[in-house]
């Protein structure tokens, strides 16, 4: 084997640990058993969003200066800044970062001691938390590289019994939205939202090795992106077919609930144990993790006036209450905010990577804000009230039905900016973002 093809294991196998977050192992089982019949087209929508998006996330960022603030601010500088802060604040203590603590007790305590007071656990479980962002060790990243394989390990004994053995057979559910319902599923696991801020660690991990021309980079990126989807695709593929095959389970049950009793009908008490045990730490690790990054992000962005420590206490705190709300709530809860956030996110991916032909800001502009404009309407008309006028115009657009309709108005705007610059020789330059 070739240093090259060693090199693009050792990233592939690294951006397959990036992504393999245990928060995101309770999606598939849950969108596979609401799917039914319809696990294929399912999970091949939770993949383009949950394993595609986030891969092109890090090559895009990559094309536009190594994170997402880099790449927002070819719309404009402020709203760079303003889409970074916006992410940091739903990977951060809005969503992921309770969402780690709410999974660790209802799958690591709760099935155990189910009279064990959330709100204590959650307590302690940000103390260990401040302690370890507060005062770096090399424990906790030794603790993350024993734990990848473990719950690796774990999940594909998992799968293997429950294809073996399945449990049940594929059913009917009488659900024809399969794939658009996967989806924005995908959307939950916020990969892509690490992917671009997280793009430039991978990126400089390549350059360290040794590469420097930006087409060797740009190939060591994407095949390392294809052996990370192929691992993480039999992860998920694996998961949601066990749930598609776990009809005769409650349809009611939480997802970490479904998970669990999955687990203990294949593989007993024990099974469910070290699946607990794993899934638990692993969230700790991703929960400090991203407590540093709010602390040292925002921190930045504030020029010093607001201090690490003070940020990643404050994080904690709200990460805490939010914790509290549980799982299934939370889910609920960043459900609107990522039908805002991920939109934006995918019409700038893709702008990336059709840059070198793009003349002008106005295209990013017109393509985003369009998209903005869209989604919000539409999650204002689904959550809270329609807006007279708006909402039944966005819920007539082209693919709107299938929770798409920011897509004709997005390509649209973006090509008639696009043909105006072409034929007029408009020639104001894009903004480049610089740190």
């Amino acid at each position: 084997m070739t240093q090259k093809r060693k090199d693009i294991l050792i990233v592939g196998f690294a951006l397959f640990a990036m992504f393999f977050g245990a928060g995101n192992l309770i999606f598939p089982p849950a969108l596979g058993q609401g799917a039914g019949v319809q696990v294929v087209p399912a999970i091949l929508g939770f993949l383009l969003t949950g394993v595609g998006l986030p891969l092109l996330g890090i090559i895009a960022v990559s094309k536009s200066g190594g994170d997402l603030e880099s790449l927002a601010s070819k719309v404009n500088s402020k709203f760079g800044r303003f889409l970074a802060c916006g992410v940091i604040l739903t990977l951060g203590p809005l969503v992921a970062i309770p969402r780690t603590s709410a999974t660790t007790y209802e799958m690591a305590i709760a099935p155990f001691f189910p009279n064990f007071n959330p709100i204590i656990f959650s307590a302690i479980y940000f103390m260990f938390v401040l302690i370890f962002v507060l005062k770096p060790s090399s424990l906790i990243d030794n603790i993350g590289k024993v734990l990848t394989p473990v719950l690796l390990l774990t999940m594909i004994t998992i799968i293997a019994k429950g294809v073996l053995q399945p449990q049940g057979i594929l059913i009917d559910t009488g659900i024809n939205i399969s794939f658009s319902n996967g989806f924005s599923e995908g959307y939950q696991t916020m990969d892509a939202m690490g992917a671009t801020i997280l793009g430039g660690i991978i990126i400089g991990a390549i350059r360290a090795k040794g590469y420097t021309k930006t087409k060797e980079i740009s190939e060591i990126t994407v095949r390392a992106g294809m052996v990370a989807a192929a691992g993480l695709a039999i992860i998920y593929g694996g998961l949601a077919y066990l749930g598609a095959t776990a009809g005769d389970l409650p349809m009611d049950l939480s997802r970490p609930e479904l998970i669990i009793q999955i687990t203990n009908n294949l593989l007993g008490t024990l099974g469910q144990g070290l699946l607990g045990v794993a899934v638990g730490m692993a969230c700790l690790t991703t929960s400090i993790g991203l407590t540093a990054t709010a602390g040292e992000f925002f921190s930045k962005a504030s020029n010093g006036k607001l201090g690490y420590k003070a940020i990643c206490i404050a994080t904690a705190v709200v990460s805490m209450g939010i914790s509290n709300m549980g799982v299934d709530r939370i889910i609920t809860f960043a459900e609107p905010i990522l039908l805002i956030l991920y939109p934006m996110i995918i019409v700038l991916v893709a702008l990336a990577f059709l840059d070198k032909h793009i003349k002008s800001a106005a295209v990013y502009k017109g393509a985003v804000f369009s998209t903005v404009l869209i989604s919000v309407i539409d999650v204002m008309g689904t959550f809270i009230l329609p807006i007279p006028v708006l909402t039944p115009i966005v819920q007539g657009l082209p693919l709107s039905a299938q929770g798409f309709g920011w897509i004709f108005p997005a390509v649209l705007i973006g090509m008639l900016f696009y043909v105006r610059d072409h034929y007029t020789n408009y020639t104001k330059k894009k903004v480049e973002y610089t740190h």
